[in-house]
C-alpha cells in the first residue's frame, strides 16, 4: 500500500476530518501520523524512500525531496504555500504541491456578509447604545445607516474568499466593481462584475471589502493615499490579511470618523490587551475567526483525502488549488506559528 506521511501542525486529523473522511484517507494507504509538534526529522528521512503523499508542512530542501523517489504529492493541510519547499524541483519533477485554501472560503464569506450588514445598519452600535441607557428610536436610531441593497460594492481581490462573498450578496442586487490584476476582465465579466482601477474602486464603492491576500508586489498597498480616497459614508472591511493595508493609517482613519469599518486580521496576533484601537467607535472587531469553524476544518480534509484519491490513482489533482511556477514564490501569507 502506498505510504502517507501526516505532519498536519497546527492541525490534528481530528481537526480536519470527520469519520468518513478519516475512514477514506485510511483506505488510501499506510498513514505515518506524528501530531505533537512537528515529525522530527529522523522519523521523515526514515519514511522518505517510500512515501507517496505527504500532508503537513514539513521542510522538503532538495535534499530531502531527492531522496523521496516515490513522492506524488505534497497537500499542505494548513492552507498557505510556504518556503519550506523547493518548488523548482518539484515542478520539473512531476510532484504535486497543493493546499486546501477554499476550505474557509464559505465561512469567511458568511461573516463577512454579516459584518457588512451590522456596518451598513448600526446593528452591534444600536445595542451598545440601547445598554448604555443613550438609544435613540425609528429614524433617529438610524443616522448614517444604510441599505444593502442596490448599494455599491468593490471587492479587493476575488479569489475564493470574495467569488463566496459574491454569491451571498446576489439577491441584494448590488453593483459590484472588482479590482485584481490577477483575474482577467473576462472572467469577471462572466461573473456579473465589472473591472476597475482601485482608485476608482475606492473613491465610487459604498461598501468596500478586501479579499487580496498578501503577495511580494502589494504589500502595504492600501496605503494613505488610497485609503483618503474612500468615501466618508462608505464602509471598509479588512477580511483577509493586515499586511495588505497601511494598519496605523487605516487605525487613525477610522478613529477620526474617515469612514467605518470592520476588521478580522491584524499585524499582531493575539491583539495586545492594552491597545487603543479596542476602544475606537466605528470599528468593528473580529478576533481572525471569520473562517475557524468546524465545518471549514472538516473541509480542509475532504477536500485533502479527495485529491489524494485521484492522486494515488494516477489522476491529476481537481479539488486543492495547485502551486504554479508563475505565483508561487509571490505568495507571503503568514503561516500559523506554532512549533
Amino acid at each position: 500500500m502506498p505510504t502517507i506521511l501526516i505532519d498536519p501542525l497546527p492541525r490534528t486529523l481530528d481537526l480536519i476530518c470527520d469519520s468518513v473522511t478519516r475512514a477514506k484517507l485510511e483506505s488510501l494507504g499506510q498513514l505515518i501520523i506524528h501530531e505533537t509538534g512537528r515529525m522530527p526529522d529522523e522519523m521523515v528521512d526514515r519514511y522518505l524512500p517510500e512515501v507517496s503523499i505527504i500532508m503537513g508542512q514539513t521542510r522538503l530542501p532538495r535534499e530531502r525531496l531527492q531522496r523521496a523517489k516515490n513522492l506524488k504529492a505534497i497537500i499542505d493541510v494548513e492552507t498557505n504555500f510556504t518556503d519550506a519547499i523547493d518548488y523548482v524541483y518539484c515542478f520539473a519533477n512531476g510532484i504535486h504541491v497543493l493546499t486546501p485554501a477554499s476550505a474557509f472560503a464559505d465561512a469567511v464569506a458568511e461573516s463577512a456578509l454579516g459584518m457588512t450588514i451590522d456596518l451598513a445598519r448600526g446593528i452591534t452600535k444600536a445595542d451598545r447604545d440601547f445598554r448604555l441607557g443613550r438609544e435613540a428610536y425609528g429614524l433617529d436610531g438610524n443616522v448614517g445607516s444604510f441599505s444593502l441593497r442596490g448599494a455599491s460594492v468593490g471587492l479587493i481581490g476575488y479569489g475564493d474568499l470574495a467569488r463566496s462573498f459574491h454569491k451571498l450578496i446576489a439577491p441584494f442586487h448590488c453593483e459590484v466593481n472588482v479590482y485584481d490584476p490577477w483575474v482577467p476582465d473576462y472572467v469577471l465579466k462572466r461573473a456579473g462584475c465589472k473591472s476597475v482601477g482601485l482608485n476608482q474602486l475606492l473613491s465610487q464603492s459604498r461598501v468596500i471589502l478586501v479579499f487580496a491576500g498578501v503577495t511580494s508586489e502589494n504589500q502595504g498597498f492600501l496605503g494613505r493615499a488610497e485609503l483618503s480616497l474612500i468615501r466618508s459614508d462608505a464602509i471598509f472591511l479588512l477580511m483577509s490579511r493586515a499586511a495588505v493595508v497601511d494598519f496605523p493609517t487605516f487605525i487613525e482613519f477610522v478613529k477620526h470618523g474617515k469612514f467605518r469599518a470592520a476588521t478580522d486580521v491584524f499585524p499582531i496576533e493575539p491583539v495586545p490587551k492594552e491597545d487603543p484601537l479596542r476602544s475606537i467607535e466605528g470599528l468593528l472587531l473580529s478576533a481572525h475567526r471569520t473562517g475557524g469553524m468546524p465545518e471549514a476544518l472538516f473541509e480542509i480534509g475532504r477536500q485533502a483525502v479527495a485529491d489524494a484519491e485521484l492522486i494515488l490513482k494516477g489522476l491529476p489533482p481537481v479539488v486543492c488549488r495547485k502551486a504554479l511556477p508563475e505565483t508561487v514564490k509571490r505568495f507571503r501569507s503568514k503561516p500559523v506559528d506554532v512549533t
